[in-house]
């Protein structure tokens, strides 16, 4: 766990995780969404939840409302893979708050099959993983940036995305890209004239989400929370967070191995490879 912030530290988030200001959290029903959502409107913050299962947003509704601290609370039913859908979700968001400081693009679909799995997987794994964010930044991105008011867009992404292992690629594929197009927009983000808004990669750690029942060495989404509100407070891009099983220094010895594949060109994903696996015991965790 990092140590606190520095007062100094603590200016990135100053003006936006503020009493007042909106802000909007997708996939917000469970999980690290609710558990945001949450902590934001204990912040003073108005608070716009999203999720396509309505009954648990009703009762994420509920448990945001109980933790507000002045702010508004809404919520919307909304499909993220739906461009449509998400703007007509910013007009209303606008209409009710009148401003948008932070957006949280945190909606994700799951499933499990192989690269020839069929078609219709992969696309909603897609439709909802990477066009998802795609749309949430899309919506709301123009009008935080128009703004010149200081605001942060987070897209959450996975260290499947960036590690790679076999077992869920439709998954792997969707958060990889997700890496990629968060890159790129906070590198258009920091060279706009006068841009106030900054783009952040979360990637949680095994996690505790959705109903499942608790693992052994997760973390559960307050945890996950914690640490991505500090690693805000200090400006930080990538925010890596570890768990009760994996530390930073574990997590970084993995992310090298991968990036050694293409380097010293071995095979893809040799981490699971019988051949090199005394290579990557060596190596590290």
């Amino acid at each position: 766990m990092p140590e606190p912030s520095p007062p100094a530290a603590r200016l990135a988030l100053a003006g936006i995780i503020a009493a007042g200001r909106g802000a909007v959290v997708t996939g917000a029903a469970s999980g690290i969404g609710l558990a945001t959502a949450k902590r934001l409107a204990a912040r003073g913050m108005h608070v716009c939840l999203t999720d396509i299962d309505e009954t648990a947003l009703d009762r994420a509704h509920e448990e945001v409302r109980a933790a507000a601290q002045g702010g508004r609370v809404m919520s919307a039913a909304c499909d993220v893979a739906d461009m449509a859908a998400m703007t007509a979700l910013k007009d209303r968001v606008l209409d009710t708050f009148e401003d948008v400081a932070l957006v949280m693009n945190n909606a994700v679909a799951r499933h499990s099959g192989g690269c020839l799995d069929e078609h219709e997987n992969w696309r909603r794994t897609i439709d909802v993983g990477l066009f998802g964010v795609i749309n949430g930044c899309q919506a709301f991105g123009p009008t935080m940036t128009a703004s010149g008011k200081p605001g942060m867009i987070v897209n959450v992404g996975s260290k499947q995305g960036i590690t790679n292992p076999p077992g869920r690629p439709h998954y792997n594929v969707a958060k990889a890209a997700v890496k990629s197009y968060t890159e790129l927009l906070q590198h258009e983000l920091r060279n706009t004239d006068g841009g106030a808004v900054t783009a952040h990669l979360l990637v949680p750690g095994m996690t505790t989400t959705g109903g499942r029942e608790h693992r052994d060495g997760a973390w559960w989404p307050d945890q996950v929370v914690d640490f991505m509100l500090a690693a805000l407070e200090r400006g930080d891009f990538y925010i890596i967070c570890p768990d009760g099983e994996v530390t930073p220094e574990m997590d970084a010895k993995r992310m090298l191995w991968a990036t050694h594949d293409i380097t010293e060109n071995r095979p893809p994903l040799t981490r699971w490879h019988p051949d090199f696996k005394a290579d990557f015991d060596a190596f590290g965790p």
